[in-house]
């Protein structure tokens, strides 16, 4: 079997995590299949449809670095790709469903379904949905209709009886009594567009795709989709219905866990790298110890059998250390390259940056290299660079179990040994600063943590000598004064 697989997104929102997750277990199945990933936007929803939406879909795609074989910007032999510039072919099959006694057109008013849904509410009734009014009209009941200009929605006819069986890759056998199933819903409306259902089973037929990979919760949608297929006498695809993506509390990811949209991670500071390897090791694994893969890895390992059927956890602090340890991998180069757009921002650096700021830019990057989690942590963590630090806390200088008296103390004895910094080495000051602690009595920790918030304006910063030697030895001293003197 030639392996042709798609992602059919709704251009209604920004893409999310367990969208994007999605279209990455199709396009490196595809790829390990030597397969086919297309690309069909699904745009029947006209009410929530956006070109914002639309065009979040491209830029994060591009981001990413993940390309379709088809779709709508690359034509194929299976388009068109967007769902309505296809409304031919739905209308064409909805009335042949008609004419096989399969489907038929309903009348009912939105009022009328309304009140239905009210009463059936307020009864508690164990059959909710649509009561099947219209199923059995006559001919001359629907020509009444018609004659009084009533536009209808063409509906399916779910079996009365019976039950509905189709087999999951993960999930195995999926069965569903037909009376379970919603009471014929609706296929085209009565503005003409097609629903989800009818347009999705008509164009995986149409461009021959071989396995479907959704996620769960289209699940209760699979047996509608099956008896559409048997009502065409086509041959259903294969299905693999993906493990949910979960909160650490273990409700389905949203807004309420943190940033959902790729949008927000790639403007916080994610690589793609990163973003690619954690979230397909949601829900998959290769073994049990392998944690880190390239995009070329994974489009020769993906395998549908190493799917768990437990729901996956999408965990920040986890997705914050695989960013780290893709920004560790960076050239200097590379890297610096890649903050520049966040300093830019803050009006701190020219773009391009000047000499001067090339050469802050260079000593800046091996200091700061090993402590970045996010690309945008490089702003707090060398705003102390380009910007007055002396609005900090006072008892931010004041080490625990110390006094104001004791921290302006510490401050007055490290500074002669800071002074020295342009003709001591590192390790010489850390020296300095050792038997500093012996002689003094003060932790070495105390004896430098109030020096790093004098001359950074923060508890945690790159490393104390470095960050200096950047600063400028006279304006660390000049800031070390300053906070001397606000004791």
């Amino acid at each position: 079997m030639s392996v042709r697989v798609r992602y059919a997104p709704s251009p209604t929102g920004l893409q999310h995590i367990g969208g994007v997750r999605t279209a990455l277990f199709n396009y490196f199945f595809a790829k390990s299949q030597g397969g086919e990933f297309i690309l069909r936007i699904e745009d029947t929803d006209r009410e929530r449809y956006s070109d914002e939406s639309l065009q979040d879909l491209y830029d994060t795609f591009k981001w990413l670095g993940i390309e379709w074989d088809e779709g709508p910007d690359k034509g194929g032999e299976y388009g068109p790709y967007v769902q309505s510039e296809r409304f031919g072919l739905y209308t064409k099959y909805a009335e042949q469903l008609i004419s096989e006694g399969k489907a038929y057109k309903c009348y009912c008013s939105s009022e009328r379904l309304d009140a239905l849904r009210a009463e059936q509410q307020k009864d508690k009734k164990s059959q909710q949905g649509y009561d099947r009014h219209c199923r059995d009209l006559t001919d001359e009941q629907r020509a009444e209709f018609e004659a009084q200009g009533v536009k209808p929605v063409i509906r399916f006819k779910i079996p009365l009886d019976g039950k509905t069986v189709f087999h999951d890759v993960l999930l195995g056998d999926v069965k569903r009594k037909n009376t379970d199933i919603s009471p014929d819903p609706i296929l085209i409306k009565s503005d003409g567009f097609p629903t989800y259902h009818l347009a999705n089973i008509i164009d995986d037929h149409y461009m021959k795709i071989t396995h479907i990979m959704r996620a769960q919760e289209w699940l209760p949608s699979g047996p509608l989709h099956i008896l559409l297929y048997q009502a065409f006498e086509w041959e259903p695809p294969i299905y693999c219905h993906l493990p949910m993506v979960m909160g650490k509390d273990g409700q389905k990811l949203s807004k309420r866990h943190g940033s959902t949209s790729l949008k927000d991670f790639i403007s916080g500071g994610y690589l793609p790298e990163a973003i690619i390897n954690y979230i397909s090791l949601i829900g998959w694994a290769y073994d049990d110890s392998r944690e880190f893969f390239e995009k070329a890895d994974l489009e020769k390992l993906f395998e549908l059998e190493k799917l768990n059927k437990a729901p996956g956890v999408f965990d920040y602090k986890k997705l914050d250390w695989f960013n780290g340890q893709y920004i560790r991998k960076l050239t200097d180069d590379a890297l610096k390259e890649k903050i520049i757009p966040y300093l830019a921002d803050t009006g701190n650096l020219e773009t391009p940056p000047t000499s001067a700021q090339d050469k802050m830019l260079d000593g800046m990057i091996p200091i700061i290299k090993e402590r970045l989690k996010l690309l945008s942590d490089v702003v707090p963590m060398t705003a102390f660079l380009f910007s007055d630090i002396s609005g900090y806390d006072v008892a931010d200088l004041i080490p625990k179990k110390q006094d104001e008296a004791g921290t302006k103390k510490i401050l007055e004895i490290g500074r002669p040994i800071i002074a020295q910094l342009n003709e001591q080495s590192d390790e010489e000051l850390e020296e300095k600063f050792k038997a500093l602690s012996e002689e003094s009595g003060f932790k070495l920790g105390d004896l430098l943590s109030p020096l790093r918030v004098a001359v950074t304006g923060s508890r945690v910063s790159p490393p104390l000598f470095a960050s200096i030697r950047l600063l400028g030895l006279e304006a660390a001293l000049e800031r070390i004064d300053a906070a001397i003197a606000r004791f």
